[in-house]
């Protein structure tokens, strides 16, 4: 059996690893950008709400109607209707940097509406109180709102997180690589089965491991 694992890790073994490092560097790039983007439409959309403190109809509308239409795209769809724009922004349609900006179009949306309800759970007792003693809405934004949801940031980001990892499968169609591509293209394509069983495998302990510390720091700052 160890003689088995040892060919296969000498035939595959640089070529998973080479594959996991393109799905971390694709999913935390892209993350990155997605939380910049996303945190701030979701406050944006709790506060231009109707009945809300900044409420304001047509932005709200505005927003709530561009994430929808981006979120009802699939990525697959996405990735190559977007090619001129990622073109445009990154100058290549192709490879890593060509999967960042349709993984970040896909997933800022999704965290947005996130983070819109994660804020919405928030004691609405609470945020009154604070403006009736006139805090500003900037100082009850990051010091209440986003404080008092933490946990639900947390386990919202969670979920953005494994969806983004599915996400880079596909992102193998533009030449990103990563695990995904690496089991359809040898996996399934050429008929490697233990390529394939090996890939899934990897993703599915990267999932578990996510979900489990999203979960554990969820529970931390709860008690925080």
């Amino acid at each position: 059996m160890f003689s088995k694992i040892n060919q296969f890790l000498d035939s595959w073994g640089n070529s998973l690893w080479e594959a996991a490092i393109q799905t971390l560097q694709m999913t935390g790039i892209s993350l990155a950008f997605s939380v910049l983007i996303g945190l701030p439409l979701g406050v944006l959309l709790v506060l231009t709400r109707p009945g809300a403190r900044l409420g304001n109809h047509w932005l709200y509308q505005t927003l709530n109607v561009a994430i929808n239409i981006i979120r009802s795209i699939p990525f697959i769809i996405l990735l190559f209707f977007i090619l001129p724009f990622t073109k445009l922004l990154v100058g290549t349609s192709i490879g890593i940097e060509g999967a960042i900006v349709p993984l970040v179009v896909y997933t800022a949306p999704y965290i947005a509406r996130l983070m819109e309800t994660a804020l919405l759970e928030v004691d609405g007792g609470v945020l009154e109180a604070f403006e009736a003693m006139g805090i500003s809405t900037g100082k009850i934004i990051w010091h209440v709102m986003l404080r008092e949801a933490r946990p639900s940031i947390a386990l919202g980001l969670t979920i953005a997180t494994i969806g983004l990892i599915g996400a880079t499968a596909m992102a193998g169609l533009v030449g990103a690589g990563g695990l995904g591509d690496l089991a359809y293209r040898y996996g399934f394509l050429r008929y490697e089965v233990d390529v394939m069983y090996v890939t899934v495998i990897l993703l599915i302990i990267l999932v578990q491991g996510l979900q489990t510390l999203g979960n554990r720091i969820a529970a931390r700052l709860k008690k925080d």
